[in-house]
């Protein structure tokens, strides 16, 4: 199988209550960005960084972009696939992607299905292609990051990207 070597990953939390305790220098816990940048990191990936954003699609797709040009291979957003009115991550993502990974979100919930229930169809995780580089959002819930990373993403990346790269 042909795979693409030393991948960078950038994390990005969305979530605009954590982004105003940032601001304000008050304390937040960050236990899904602590875990991904953990699970990323053993399989060997290089995490380049973990920020905070707000919930905002603007500013969503400006970091996706900024990240790409910052020679990142993969941007994991963390939070706003809910079904709330702030829940603007997937909207974003999805009208920036050249190619939509229907079969990640797909996989995703299923799976999400087999450990919560009924309440996985609730999720609007989303997987694609910008740049030749990948693009996922994920549930802001630590029971979602091991399902996204672990069971999904990870253990395709390298191969992911080679495809993406068109090579």
């Amino acid at each position: 199988m042909k795979e693409v070597k030393d991948i960078k990953v950038a994390i990005i939390i969305v979530s605009t209550s954590r982004y105003e305790r940032k601001i304000r220098g008050e304390p937040f816990e960050d236990e899904s960005g602590e875990m991904a940048k953990r699970i990323i990191e053993k399989y060997g990936y290089t995490v380049t960084c973990k920020e905070i954003i707000p919930d905002d699609k603007r500013i969503i797709q400006m970091e996706a972009k900024r990240k790409i040009e910052e020679g990142n291979d993969a941007i994991i957003f963390i939070g706003g696939t809910g079904l709330s009115k702030t829940d603007l991550t997937y909207e974003a993502i999805m009208e920036i992607v050249e190619k939509n990974m229907e079969g990640f979100g797909e996989i995703f919930r299923m799976l999400s299905y087999r450990e919560i229930g009924s309440a996985a169809i609730m999720s609007r995780a989303i997987a694609g292609i910008l740049d030749g580089r990948l693009l996922v959002a994920i549930p802001g819930s630590p029971n979602a990051i091991p399902i996204a990373l672990e069971r999904l993403i990870l253990p395709e990346l390298r191969h992911i990207i080679f495809h993406a790269r068109g090579r």
